[in-house]
């Protein structure tokens, strides 16, 4: 999830594990231990763009690594908070506080490496990586405990928050489910053959679905509004299998094709080949020139192509915003 939202979750955590104990010091505490997992990110800056990706929610969101790094952080705490706070339980709020963050990333489309070493990333893909709805009763429930200082009310309200913001991850697996079972249905009514299917959310809810499905030449793409009055259709936009050929070997392209899991099309547009990630779906739906949210241009570089992100302007966020409310209301 976004970084306010898991600092919003740590703060939470904190306060449940420790408010009695270090009160509006869980701010800061919590704040803290809910980012630590998304350095990441700081150190991907000085990697190669493509090994940046790879390495996010990798090694920082491991279950084994926060088992080592929870009694450190907690010895620190304690020792800073000595007449407040002991080391146990300040190593079992870092520990929570951690462990929270990763849980709440399982729901995302990326997912975690959360039992890293193995290379398996798990992801439910219920829920954007930016969802209000999820966040917001996090910020009331905060916001209660900052206005008093009866320890009884502060964790009934954060409690209270933790409560409705889970209930909505929760609501989002059902739904994701029901949508699921509508775009099987339309695949068997349309007698369509594939291999593998994938559904998860549009940006900013859990009303409008994209699924990914995978059949022998092409991958179809749809959507899907619980709001909908209309069939479902699919697009279908080819593998090329002939301008990925010209990619094999690259290392830039084994990287991505790892990061994707597999779903991806190498396109071509003036003799330039593009990576497109096709998890996280389409700013701009043209059958003539598909513009997808993550893609990657290979550039010449020394003799050997490398892997560039194509950016992202405020624009094309706007159309797709535009686009996902029309199409929220079944349009």
């Amino acid at each position: 999830m976004d970084s306010f939202t898991q600092i919003a979750l740590g703060i939470a955590v904190a306060e449940v594990c420790s408010g009695k104990k270090i009160r509006n010091k869980t701010i800061f505490y919590g704040a803290v231990l809910g980012t630590i997992p998304d350095l990441d990110v700081v150190i991907g800056l000085f990697l190669n763009p493509v090994d940046a990706v790879l390495i996010h929610r990798g090694i920082s969101h491991s279950f084994f690594l926060f088992l080592f790094l929870s009694p450190v952080l907690g010895w620190i705490i304690s020792k800073i908070e000595r007449d407040k706070i002991k080391f146990f339980p300040a190593t079992v709020m870092s520990f929570w506080c951690l462990f929270t963050h990763v849980l709440l990333d399982l729901f995302t489309s990326w997912g975690t490496q959360i039992l890293w070493p193995l290379e398996h990333r798990f992801a439910l893909k219920t829920i954007f990586v930016i969802d209000p709805l999820y966040t917001i009763p996090l910020i009331i429930s905060l916001i209660m405990v900052w206005k008093t200082k009866n320890i009884v009310l502060r964790k009934r309200y954060i409690i209270r928050g933790l409560w409705i913001s889970s209930s909505y991850l929760l609501l989002s697996c059902f739904i994701k489910l029901y949508a699921l079972n509508q775009f099987e249905k339309a695949l068997v009514n349309q007698r369509i053959q594939y291999s593998e299917i994938i559904v998860k959310p549009t940006a900013f809810n859990i009303i409008l679905w994209n699924a990914n499905v995978a059949t022998t030449e092409n991958y179809l793409l749809s959507d899907y509004s619980l709001f909908d009055t209309q069939p479902i259709s699919f697009t279908a936009y080819s593998k090329n299998k002939t301008l990925e050929s010209q990619l094999i070997g690259n290392s830039d392209f084994e990287k991505l094709k790892k990061a994707s899991e597999g779903w991806y099309i190498i396109s071509q547009k003036y003799k330039t080949l593009y990576f497109n990630d096709l998890r996280f779906g389409l700013l701009n739906d043209s059958p003539k020139n598909p513009q997808f949210a993550f893609s990657y241009q290979f550039m010449a570089n020394n003799t050997k192509l490398k892997a560039v992100e194509v950016s992202k302007s405020k624009k094309d966020g706007k159309r797709l915003l535009q686009k996902i409310v029309k199409r929220i209301q079944g349009n």
